[in-house]
This record gives structure tokens, C-alpha cells and sequence, in this order.
């Protein structure tokens, strides 16, 4: 299994920070001297990471001409969770449940920024299918900033069977659809709920629409139907982080 790349001072010192154990090594931009720069490297020989110092050049070939701020780390692939990790970790929760669920979201990207958001909303895991969704990767972590190292993300079997799990523990499931009648700031978004969005362009599956207790929508003021699916999600996230902070 080849190893990824991480790259990027906030992303590469969020894996610093939260998850050392997957890195194999830094490599760090030869003549970068800037304070954060610095820090980065005396915290990844605080971790006993092999450090290396290389030409600009090699960066920027090994991140395709990414902006790599002057660190890459060499990672051990990132790995999703299983059902059987989702159960014990409801188990554990001590607070009422804020999940978020991706039905059939492909783009790494938009994964990516789905993941960034739901940390920064506070939501405590995420959950997609096996199938017909995007695995975690380089480009996940890159566009996640950190979030794809800290916040679970868990893949089922049969998305379907999942949903019913967390309604017999109590937890709401909130899907999102074009055609609800419902507004997302009219919905009660307080108490134990999953927020299920759909894929990119087709939405949520029919199955996975049958299983959700209801469903609401953005306000649209103009002329474009919907939004990007990462857009979409922080919408609908922050609008129950505002409803359970009153």
C-alpha cells in the first residue's frame, strides 16, 4: 500500500498534532525559515519523525505544483470506519447524536469539504456507503485541512439498514430534496438527528429517501436549482449548530 501525501502547514500540522502514528516522514522546503515553518519541524523531530530538507523543486513535483506552503508529510493511507466502530462509538456518545450522512457523494473534493465543515459544525461522525462514494485520500485530506485526520468517517454495507439503526436509538433523520415542503430554519434540527444529504446532481437514493422521517429544504431565491453538495451541507449544519445553541 503506497504511502499519501499530506501537504500544507495547517493540514500537515493537524496530522502532526492529532495523528503522528500514520506519518513516515517530513520533508521541508530547503532556505524556508519563517516562524511557522520552524515550529512545524520542531514538532515533527518532537515526534521522532524522520525530517528531510529538499529543493522547492521536489515539492512541488511530488504535489503536482500544489500549494504546499513548504511541508509535505508521507502518510500511511487514511482508513475509514466500520458499523461495528459506529455502534460502540454511539454507545460512548454523551451527548444527543449530530450526524452527518453522504448518500453517494463521489468527488473527493466535495468530501473533502464536507468533512471540514461537519468538524467545524461539531458533527461527531459521518457516514456514507461502501459503495458509489468517495474513499478517503490525498485529496480528501488536503481539502479537508486537518478534518479527515479527526472526525470518523464511517462506511457502511447497506446505507438503508444504517438509517433504521439510528432511528431504533432515537436519532431523527433529516434528508434534504429539492421538492420537501418543508424549509430547513422551519425544521426542529435540536434534538438527536442525522443530516442526510444526497449525491452530486441526483440527490438521495429512494431508499435511503423512504427511511428518512422527513425531509426539508434550502430557500431558493434565484434562478439556479441547487447548490454544490459541500455548500448545501454547511448550510443545513449551521442552521442546527444556531438552533441548539439558543
Amino acid at each position: 500500500m503506497s504511502d499519501e501525501l499530506i501537504f500544507g502547514q495547517h493540514a500537515v500540522r493537524t496530522a502532526l498534532q492529532r495523528d503522528a502514528k500514520r506519518i513516515r516522514g517530513v520533508m521541508f522546503q530547503k532556505g524556508r525559515r519563517d516562524e511557522k515553518t520552524q515550529a512545524l519541524l520542531e514538532l515533527a523531530e518532537q515526534q521522532g519523525l524522520g525530517v528531510q530538507v529538499v529543493p522547492r523543486g521536489q515539492l512541488d513535483e511530488l504535489t503536482d505544483n500544489g500549494v504546499h506552503q513548504g511541508v509535505v508529510a508521507l502518510c500511511m493511507p487514511l482508513k475509514s470506519q466500520t458499523e461495528r466502530f459506529l455502534e460502540r462509538f454511539l454507545d460512548d456518545l454523551k451527548e444527543p447524536a449530530f450526524l452527518l450522512v453522504l448518500d453517494g457523494v463521489t468527488d473527493p473534493h466535495n468530501l473533502g469539504a464536507c468533512l471540514r465543515t461537519a468538524d467545524a459544525a461539531g458533527v461527531q461522525a459521518v457516514i456514507a456507503p461502501k459503495d458509489k462514494s468517495a474513499p478517503l485520500n490525498a485529496t480528501v485530506a488536503k481539502v479537508a485541512c486537518g478534518a479527515a485526520e479527526v472526525i470518523p468517517y464511517v462506511q457502511v454495507t447497506n446505507l438503508a439498514r444504517t438509517l433504521q439503526s439510528l432511528q431504533q436509538r432515537g436519532i431523527w433523520i433529516t434528508g434534504t430534496a429539492g421538492e420537501a415542503q418543508q424549509l430547513v430554519n422551519e425544521a426542529d434540527l435540536k434534538g438527536p438527528m442525522a443530516l442526510v444529504m444526497g449525491a452530486e446532481g441526483k440527490g438521495l437514493r429512494r431508499l435511503t429517501r423512504e427511511h428518512c422521517d422527513y425531509l426539508v429544504k434550502i430557500p431558493m431565491a434565484g434562478e439556479v436549482s441547487s447548490l454544490n453538495v459541500s455548500v448545501a451541507t454547511g448550510i443545513c449544519l449551521f442552521e442546527a449548530v444556531r438552533q441548539r445553541s439558543v
